[in-house]
């Protein structure tokens, strides 16, 4: 499994030319606005 996940990581950094920082810049995103969205949806 893990090995997968680093290839589909190398695929899509490889396939949209995304530095490592980048990369990291998406994951933070991505993880805020999931964050946001189960905080919004819980507290109503």
């Amino acid at each position: 499994m893990f090995d997968y996940h680093k290839k589909l990581i190398k695929w899509f950094q490889k396939e949209f030319e995304i530095s490592d920082y980048g990369l990291l810049w998406i994951c933070f995103m991505e993880g805020f606005i999931i964050g946001g969205l189960i905080i919004y949806y819980l507290g109503n």
